[in-house]
């Protein structure tokens, strides 16, 4: 009994160390509604995150145009619109989480 109760303590504990580990959405990406399209990890109306990221490897700073002057044709028929109310900073943070992303 006394090692069934040790093993759930124990599962316990990793499934709150997984959940703590896991990445979560910036707070301006909410703000900026990013979030209305994309998903860190699947596909929503647009791509996600990790996808721009590996196809961006490198070099996500030619997203801030993307981002601020929308654009089509990328990642297929669905344009991503325009967002020039997109602060720089705002920007900065977001471009900086992105290439964070694997």
């Amino acid at each position: 009994m006394k090692s069934i109760l040790v093993s759930m303590i124990a599962a316990a504990g990793l499934m709150v160390a997984g959940s703590a580990m896991a990445v979560d959405m910036p707070a301006v990406a909410k703000k900026n509604n990013c979030t209305a399209c994309h998903a860190i990890d699947k596909k929503v109306v647009g791509p996600s995150w990790k996808d721009i990221a590996v196809k961006y490897k490198g070099d996500v700073s030619k997203l801030g145009d993307k981002i601020k002057k929308g654009g089509s044709g990328v990642w297929g028929s669905m344009p991503m619109p325009a967002n020039p109310k997109v602060s720089d900073e705002d920007m900065k943070e977001l471009l900086a989480f992105i290439g964070t992303l694997k």
